[in-house]
């Protein structure tokens, strides 16, 4: 897990199906020494397992990602950056149907639409 690692969240909001929280990166963590040195930047699949972790603790299971229709990176994000995490989800028969977005300033960061399945 990164969560309690690579990051920490805060200002949990939490609603129907839905949920945001802001998340503070650890810039000392050993991914922003490899990626990349004086230019610490959050790799992709890193906001893409934030958006697995989150998902699971709220809803208190087990998750892999079975499929990513849509992973936009909009804008790079640095390590001082402290992101809004948004995430929805909705129930189907095999899963879970999710759409996550990641703001800072008002301003997109990363976007990930996909279908997670119960471990």
């Amino acid at each position: 897990m990164l969560m309690n690692d690579l990051y920490t969240c805060r200002s949990f909001k939490q609603g129907d199906h839905e949920f945001s929280c802001q998340v503070v990166f650890n810039s000392g963590h050993d991914v922003f020494q490899e990626h990349f040195p004086g230019k610490p930047i959050v790799p992709d699949i890193c906001m893409m397992e934030i958006v697995k972790e989150l998902l699971e603790t709220q809803l208190g299971k087990s998750l892999w990602l079975r499929d990513a229709g849509n992973v936009k990176l909009l804008q790079i994000t640095t390590a001082d950056v402290q992101p809004m995490v948004k995430i929805s989800w909705k129930e189907g028969d095999n899963g879970y149907n999710a759409s996550a977005s990641f703001n800072w300033n008002h301003a997109p960061l990363f976007k990930l639409s996909g279908s997670y399945e119960n471990l």
